[in-house]
């Protein structure tokens, strides 16, 4: 087990996990990046399939993110050893004539390629990614927001998102309603690995600054936000109004390491298609950078798994189902 890993749960670096959004990955140039505390390098051969590595070469242990792309092989910027994408090394400058060693190879990860995002997983995966029919009906538009990276753990990030406690504080006038502090009620519902809920709330009409959401129309509008919380770190979430117009979230952390982690969010619409994806885009920074000054703010920056550690009230129902599932698959730490 390599080192840097060592404090990470099995079954965690056997899930998938993001890495990229789909169009940071160009076929001429590696990207580098971080997984679990394992440098990652994530890059593109000539079919447009994307592939993961570790990032490093064997000779001089140089990240071979710093390179470039060569007949479909990752060439290390130091020596210019040449990488296929297997991750053995197939040819050797400065002895073009040898038998190039067993040893000189490093590491591949299961890799793919869906909503846009380049997913890994350091081992054999034991989950299959959520189904999102949606993202291929060409009645709906989605658009990429962040990458939103914080100093704080994937479980806090994600969780913070589960939160509807937050909204009248952290986003008033956006999200929530000083004059509305209370959370309804919701039965959250486990299968297997997967948390279901919803939650039927009152909401503010869009402002003037950011018309995102489908509720104009409505006197008294009422949003219908239907959860599906996938472990350990992705969240689906369709929001309705009661009528044919629909929004969709798939929200995602990237683990970086125990305490610093990347979100994406994805979102999906039927309506105002002709809308520039800068109205979500702005709308989405807002939102994670008033989130962030809070979250970044928590201590541990770990979510605590044990509920002891921390004082839970009845509208926490989802954090403590979150937490107990977690533990019971053995995907804390």
């Amino acid at each position: 087990m390599n080192d840097a890993q060592q404090n990470f749960p099995e079954k965690l670096k056997a899930c998938w996990h993001p890495v990229s959004y789909s169009i940071e990955i160009k076929k001429e140039k590696p990207l580098g990046t971080f997984l679990l505390d394992e440098a990652l390098v994530i890059w593109r051969t000539s079919d447009g399939s994307v592939h993961a590595m570790r990032d490093i070469c064997i000779h001089r242990g140089t990240a071979l993110s710093l390179g470039w792309i060569k007949d479909d092989c990752l060439v290390c910027p130091y020596h210019a050893w040449e990488y296929n994408n297997k991750g053995a090394c197939v040819f050797i400058p400065q002895a073009p004539d040898i038998d190039i060693p067993k040893k000189a190879k490093t590491p591949t990860y299961y890799c793919v390629e869906k909503y846009g995002l380049v997913w890994v997983a350091l081992e054999k995966p034991l989950y299959q990614l959520p189904e999102i029919p949606e993202y291929n009906d060409k009645e709906w538009k989605f658009v990429n927001t962040g990458p939103f990276d914080w100093k704080s753990a994937s479980s806090r990030q994600l969780e913070n998102f589960t939160d509807l406690g937050h909204f009248p504080w952290v986003h008033p006038g956006l999200l929530g309603d000083p004059k509305r502090p209370e959370v309804p009620e919701c039965k959250v519902m486990v299968k297997d690995r997967v948390l279901h809920y919803e939650i039927v709330r009152p909401e503010a009409t869009n402002t003037e600054d950011f018309p995102v959401f489908a509720n104009d129309d409505i006197v008294k509008p009422e949003r219908r936000s239907v959860y599906e919380l996938h472990l350990p770190y992705t969240i689906v979430l369709r929001l309705g109004w009661g009528g044919a117009k629909g929004m969709l979230y798939l929200f995602v952390s990237q683990p970086i390491s125990q305490n610093e982690s990347r979100g994406y969010c994805i979102i999906g619409r039927n309506y105002n298609l002709d809308e520039a994806d800068t109205v979500l885009q702005n709308f989405e920074q807002v939102i994670f950078d008033q989130d962030k000054r809070i979250v970044e703010s928590q201590r541990p920056r770990q979510v605590p798994f044990d509920l002891t550690e921390e004082l839970h009230l009845k509208f926490d129902t989802v954090a403590m189902h979150y937490r107990r599932a977690m533990k019971r698959h053995n995907l804390d730490y």
